[in-house]
């Protein structure tokens, strides 16, 4: 923690409330001090969003300074920080503090001026660390299990994925040997069963506290994991740490403000000055209905992915509602509302979401990708996976990396890459109806898109449709056959999805079929009667 957030942690009103808090507020160094050895630590984090930085980051100094805690497991169940501005889980990527991580996503991106990939990444990479990940529906509701002290958590979502033991269990180095996931058998069917093991720590951001330790989230975007994570940790007998941006008095917020009681906290850490989210400060617009929110969400820039995110937004329907993915996918209603489909009352024909619980008004993409801007309404994590995996959302559009002949879709690992796959197994799985949006190739690609046609102007390096995916993320083709219906979206050509394979239906104005299309395609597809052509308004400025 600065010395700034430590002295602010340190005020005369703080001073009054601490001793009628029982010595529940204290700085960064002090609350992480509980942490022992080989202990099992929970974080909330939605990438920048509801990241306890401050306290990861003091988590991480002491083990710098002092060589303990040693052999932490970390369980995140979702990537958390961005492991640049808001760093959170790159800070205790260091072998010896980390020896196990299980999470629902790991943040991916190079760094932008050194290029450099995050440090979780390279110890990863260089198997360095027992690293596991799970789908978020799992990593939420593993959580509710452990909360009421149940013996695991049993699902058919993730069967035959990376998730299901006889494809690796969600193991991601060759360190990880431990299964962590069982395949079981309940009345004749198959089922995922992840048995529960105790935590002993968990850190929460929320946005303010009392001096009993109850949580609101007023400046807070999403609830996330807190909840769960608290429940969680106390269910185990272990210690809940807060990180929170100030000190509330007695009943100066209703009972209904309060979404983590005082007796799921032991300490609480102010840092008044930490960032909501990752370019995010204090913006009214994250936390509820705002005037004008069409006008303030920015503009994506030319190029394929926008000329991808205007086709998948052709697919959304008003009334229903519908999901998005982190990647290409999430850009399209940033389109719509650029394009002035959401203008005046329009915006409330339509209802979107995302996995991580925000309801209505405008899905944001990049690094704000998680809290809708204007939202309606919020759902807390286990809530909002509870509703993803009983079909609440007939319509999804999602992102891919690869996709093969067999229809399986790969986000979770591939290249140089292992993100993880976030919500992604279940919103496929929960869908009705998919679309799946990426460019054709990828490193290196330029286009031209912004006079009514395509042209390549340079052709990406590594092809995205591939004979085999390198991880099953999900089985897209047993999904059609059992009555999804999909569509595959690119910046050149549009494709169904049928039991029997691709069946290339639309391609781009000035595209070369074979040249640019079939020949970036590592198997064969099947051309409709009455191939047509991308409507030529979505290649534009």
């Amino acid at each position: 923690m600065n010395g700034k957030a430590r002295n602010a942690a340190m005020t005369p009103a703080m001073s009054k409330l601490r001793g009628r808090a029982n010595g529940k507020v204290c700085d960064a160094a002090q609350a992480v001090a509980l942490i022992g050895d080989g202990q099992a630590v929970a974080s909330t984090g939605v990438i920048g969003w509801l990241t306890p930085d401050a306290l990861l980051a003091a988590l991480a100094e002491r083990y710098r300074t002092g060589g303990t805690p040693r052999d932490l497991t970390f369980y995140f169940p979702c990537a958390t920080g961005d492991a640049v501005g808001i760093r959170g889980m790159d800070h205790v990527a260091v072998k010896g503090l980390m020896r196990r991580i299980v999470s629902g996503s790991f943040i991916n991106p190079r760094h932008p001026e050194t290029g450099a990939r995050p440090a979780l990444t390279e110890l990863i990479q260089n198997d360095l660390v027992e690293a596991y990940t799970w789908p978020m529906g799992a990593t939420m509701h593993w959580l509710r299990e452990v909360a009421r002290r149940g013996p695991g958590y049993l699902t058919r979502v993730g069967l035959g994925t990376y998730a299901d033991p006889r494809h690796g269990g969600g193991k991601f180095t060759r360190l990880a040997t431990d299964e962590l996931v069982e395949l079981v058998e309940l009345g004749g069917r198959e089922y995922l069963w992840y048995p529960t093991w105790p935590l002993d720590v968990g850190l929460i951001r929320a946005g303010s506290a009392d001096a009993d330790g109850n949580l609101a989230f007023e400046d807070q975007p999403l609830l996330s994991s807190a909840l769960a994570i608290a429940m969680a940790v106390k269910a185990c007998g272990g210690t809940v740490i807060a990180q929170v941006s100030r000190l509330t008095g007695p009943g100066e917020r209703p009972a209904r403000e309060v979404r983590v009681p005082g007796a799921l906290v032991d300490r609480v850490v102010v840092v008044p000055d930490a960032p909501t989210g990752t370019g995010v400060r204090d913006d009214p617009g994250y936390l509820g209905h705002v005037p004008g929110a069409v006008a303030r969400v920015p503009r994506l820039p030319a190029g394929p992915d926008k000329v991808i995110a205007r086709r998948v937004a052709r697919e959304v329907r008003k009334g229903e509602t519908s999901i998005f993915g982190f990647g290409a996918s999430s850009d399209a209603v940033l389109v719509m509302a650029e394009d002035g489909a959401l203008d005046g009352e329009s915006l409330d024909d339509y209802l979107f979401t995302t996995e991580h619980g925000s309801f209505g008004g405008i899905v944001m993409s990049g690094w704000q990708f998680s809290a809708n801007y204007s939202p309606r309404a919020l759902l807390d994590g286990p809530a909002q996976f509870d509703f993803i995996d009983g079909g609440g959302c007939p319509f999804a559009a999602l992102a891919f990396a690869q996709l093969d002949a067999l229809g399986r879709v790969n986000v979770s690992r591939f290249g140089a890459a292992n993100p993880g796959a976030g919500g992604f197994v279940d919103i496929a799985h929960g869908a009705t109806r998919l679309v799946f949006a990426g460019t054709m190739t990828t490193d290196g690609l330029r286009a031209d898109c912004t006079a009514g046609r395509l042209r390549i102007l340079e052709e990406g390096r590594v092809t995205k449709f591939v004979p085999r995916v390198d991880h099953v993320t999900y089985r897209l083709g047993e999904g059609v056959a059992a009555g999804q219906s999909a569509l595959v979206v690119t910046e050149r050509a549009v494709f169904d999805v049928t039991a029997d394979g691709l069946v290339l239906t639309e391609v781009a104005p000035g595209v070369d079929v074979e040249r640019d299309v079939l020949a970036h395609i590592g198997f064969p597809v099947r051309r409709a009667p009455g191939v047509t052509l991308m409507d030529a308004s979505l290649f534009r400025p």
